[in-house]
């Protein structure tokens, strides 16, 4: 198996590090991914929701939505990532 792209190779580190119990904000992995960017972290906000979401479809993390696992293609607004558990 070939390494994850960058931005979802954060996204699992950070998500793994929490554990299934605690979650992560894309804001999080943004400051993470570019800690030397300063306010500049915002330019990766999009490309890190769009790889959560390949993620999710992947079965690889759960995007939640006030607390609760919503599916990819339905996800609005403020999100939080949780790294899924086996068996989920």
């Amino acid at each position: 198996m070939s390494e994850p792209p960058p931005l979802e190779a954060a996204i699992l580190r950070l998500t793994a590090e929490c554990g299934p119990d605690k979650s992560v904000s894309p804001t999080d992995v943004a400051r993470a991914f570019d800690p030397d960017a300063g306010d500049a972290w915002r330019r990766h906000l999009t490309a890190i929701r769009k790889a959560a979401m390949r993620l999710a479809a992947a079965g690889r993390i759960d995007v939640l939505r006030k607390g609760k696992p919503v599916p990819p293609q339905d996800v609005r607004g403020v999100i939080r990532l949780r790294i899924r558990t086996e068996g989920a």
